[in-house]
């Protein structure tokens, strides 16, 4: 019969607490929202030959859906 070593059981219930965190973090961003921005450019010596904007939105639809101003169909 074997047994597990404390440390492996402790290493066991840290990895556990981990996803718990893990998923708990991505509930909080789904349900708050998060933008993520950026730029890239891109130069040959010195040379800006091209600029990039990046902004993306991550939310869950049901969120976004919230946010949204009420509109009424004509």
């Amino acid at each position: 019969m074997t047994s597990t070593a404390p440390s492996d059981e402790l290493q066991a219930r840290r990895e556990l607490a981990r996803q718990v965190t893990l998923v708990e973090l991505l509930d909080r961003i789904l349900d708050k929202g998060v933008v993520i921005s950026g730029e890239i450019t891109l130069a040959v010596a010195d040379i800006d030959l091209v600029e990039v904007g990046l902004r993306a939105l991550i939310a869950s639809v049901d969120r976004l859906e919230r946010l949204r101003p009420e509109t009424t169909d004509v």
